[in-house]
């Protein structure tokens, strides 16, 4: 069992709340090829997160929000509208018509 205890921060930016949370350093893994993470700060946003940037356990928490404050407003905060390019229709199978050697909406009979 992991003795780390989460940090969380919440923070407004341009009226807008925003929560971090850090999670603890992570070793290497060989067997997937990952290598090992340091402690690091999340953007917490309907259910996701996002690395903003390794977590300094000495730094002063006025120092913290300042920095993760400054980083809100460099990544998350713009004044641009998002646009998204819409999806295109899934490529779906051809519905077969009803139509066989007996003739249209005609069918075997299930025995």
């Amino acid at each position: 069992m992991s003795l780390y205890k989460p940090q969380q921060r919440h923070l407004t930016v341009r009226n807008r709340e925003l929560h971090f949370v850090s999670y603890e350093a992570l070793p290497a893994d060989v067997k997937h090829h990952a290598d090992a993470q340091p402690e690091m700060w999340y953007l917490m946003r309907a259910g996701r997160r996002w690395a903003v940037m390794a977590r300094d356990p000495d730094q002063p928490v006025e120092q913290t929000d300042a920095i993760l404050r400054e980083w809100a407003e460099a990544n998350a905060c713009s004044d641009e509208p998002v646009t998204v390019a819409p999806k295109p229709a899934p490529n779906r199978p051809r519905i077969k018509s009803r139509e066989s050697w007996w003739g249209p909406g005609e069918g075997r009979q299930a025995s």
